[in-house]
């Protein structure tokens, strides 16, 4: 069984920076992508981020040149750093990782990111 846990949400700035973390358990995470959704009140939940096993990274229009994904295999960590953050990127942000054997992957729980003056 994978579990995923995110951590590093909060209540930001505009401009400012947050830093998220996914923590999986399991022995799967160095093989297959990760990815960041996000989910805003009233939206569907859009891709933001991927990164697959290979290292090469996919990023949503809307968060290019400001998001950067990357993950450390040896502590099974993804993470999603968030520059220049906007109003617009408030959300709920997920961790998931896609998996043939399983519809829709494995998911964590979600972390809050609120970006307000």
């Amino acid at each position: 069984q994978v579990r995923l846990v995110e951590s590093g949400g909060g209540l930001v700035q505009p401009g400012g920076s947050l830093r998220l973390s996914c923590a999986a358990s399991g022995s799967i995470f160095s093989e297959y992508a990760i990815a960041w959704h996000r989910q805003a009140p009233g939206k569907q939940r859009e891709l933001v981020a991927l990164i697959f096993s290979n290292g090469r990274t996919n990023y949503a229009d809307s968060v290019k040149g400001r998001f950067t994904i990357s993950r450390d295999n040896a502590k099974n960590t993804a993470y999603l750093q968030m520059n220049n953050l906007k109003p617009e990127d408030t959300a709920v942000y997920y961790c998931n990782i896609p998996h043939p054997a399983r519809p829709g992957g494995y998911w964590g729980q979600g972390t809050q990111v609120t970006v307000s003056s």
